[in-house]
């Protein structure tokens, strides 16, 4: 890192939130999954087909996430893996362009999200683990949080390109800003919403530069055994034999494995929900994504702050309660009634409504996820920190499974996306319980 200023690899380190965020909001979330919703026509066949594919991903990413972070630990080289990992995200984004009106393959689009989703979320694990380098103890909430709030412009910024010069409405074929598509992209083709595949690929691999040229591994003795599988596989079996020795590490692993499996179904199901029970277009979801990321990324940096001052305990317990509250709320909105009260036809209160959860579960959402990532730090064993990251997304993923599949199942059985919901209500509250048994400084503290 010789050469590299401390404020440089910060900001580099800022780089992939930023360059990695349109993922999350224009695929899984804002702009692609409704899209899909629109291609089948059928809002509930739509989120249980959603959740079935999210949830085959979500089981090779848990599957596999804890022996790459023991491997990248045993060789020392994480950088080399976020070039792999970037690579597939890059191809499965750039990839869903071919979901065409006419031509549309589910299986393959399925596939080829995953894949995406995928690279992003292995990326992830490499990028978090590099948190501790940054800075001291007291610092790395704060840095943390600023992270995430940056990628949250990110994410901001490309969803209002997106909605401003490419995703065109299905009934108009103009865009919010009541445009043709740019580039001359055929909008009876839905060729301008299409384009939200290769604009993320493109973003990443645009946005990246400065993490390549500015993020560096550090330069230790302790790292230089080759990771081979063998040994990464023995080293997450005896990880996981001693995880019952650190109380608070494996509860917070426990509690965590919960609530971001139902902060995750959020996001994925929020857009496709929107569309199919309100009967949203991709422009509208889209602008209830602007609100989303400006609250979350308001929210991300503030929570940082909170986290730098409290710790970062008690903001995952205020943002887990209020995600809580949201979650029962969204049963009770629809276009005929509000929390049981009927409505004209035509009222605006449900989309408002919605609008502030969606305001809500940004703000949540976005500080949430970066006090659980200091949080994980001040738990991990410092020399094992990418292995400790590697556990931390199989506990984000060893059930992810089951908040998509729960809502799939859930969605197909009822018949109704508002029942469908009802698993994250269940989620989020195990993770809250278990939360307690985690101590705040981790087991060095006990």
């Amino acid at each position: 890192m010789t050469g590299i200023s401390t404020r440089k690899r910060i900001w580099g380190w800022f780089f992939f939130d930023w360059a990695s965020q349109p993922y999350n909001t224009l695929l899984i979330t804002f702009i692609f999954a409704p899209y899909i919703k629109e291609l089948m026509g059928d809002g509930s066949a739509a989120q249980s087909a959603w959740g079935f594919g999210i949830g085959a991903a979500g089981v090779i990413i848990a599957l596999l996430a804890p022996i790459l972070g023991a491997m990248a630990d045993l060789s020392g080289n994480r950088l080399r893996w976020v070039w792999l990992f970037s690579l597939l995200y890059v191809i499965g984004a750039a990839g869903l362009w071919f979901a065409a009106p006419g031509h549309f393959n589910l299986t393959l689009t399925l596939c080829l999200f995953a894949i995406g989703m995928i690279g992003m979320e292995f990326a992830t694990i490499f990028t978090n683990s590099m948190l501790p380098d940054l800075g001291t103890r007291e610092e790395i909430g704060r840095i943390s949080g600023n992270g995430w709030a940056f990628g949250y412009v990110g994410g901001l910024v490309s969803l209002v390109i997106m909605l401003g010069f490419f995703a065109e409405s299905a009934s108009t074929g103009k865009t919010f800003l009541g445009l043709a598509p740019a580039l001359g992209l055929d909008p009876a083709a839905r060729e301008g919403t299409r384009f939200v595949g290769p604009l993320t690929a493109i973003w990443y691999a645009v946005f990246m530069i400065p993490f390549f040229l500015w993020v560096r591994d550090p330069l230790t003795g302790a790292r230089s055994q080759r990771g081979t599988v063998v040994a990464a596989l023995c080293d997450v079996a005896h990880t996981l034999r001693r995880l019952p020795q650190r109380p608070s590490l494996f509860a917070y692993l426990a509690s965590s494995m919960f609530y971001r499996d139902a902060l995750n179904g959020m996001y994925v199901f929020g857009g496709i929900y929107a569309a199919g029970v309100l009967n949203w277009s991709v422009v509208d979801t889209g602008i209830f994504g602007i609100l989303a990321i400006v609250s979350g990324a308001i929210f991300a940096w503030a929570g940082g702050r909170a986290d730098q001052r409290f710790g970062p305990k008690p903001v995952i317990t205020a943002c887990i309660l209020l995600l809580t509250a949201v979650a029962i709320g969204i049963i009770f909105v629809s276009p005929a009634s509000v929390f049981g009260i009927a409505l004209p036809e035509g009222s605006a209160l449900p989309d408002i409504v919605f609008y502030i959860f969606g305001a809500i579960i940004g703000a949540a959402g976005g500080a949430i996820q970066s006090a659980s990532r200091t949080m994980l730090v001040r738990q991990a064993d410092p020399n094992r920190m990418t292995a400790s990251f590697g556990l931390y997304a199989l506990a984000g993923k060893a059930t992810s499974f089951i908040a998509p599949l729960a809502i799939g199942t859930v969605t197909l059985l009822s018949g109704s996306q508002q029942i469908g919901v009802s698993p994250l209500i269940f989620l989020f509250l195990l993770g809250l319980i278990l939360l307690r048994w985690v101590e705040p400084e981790g087991d060095a503290s006990r």
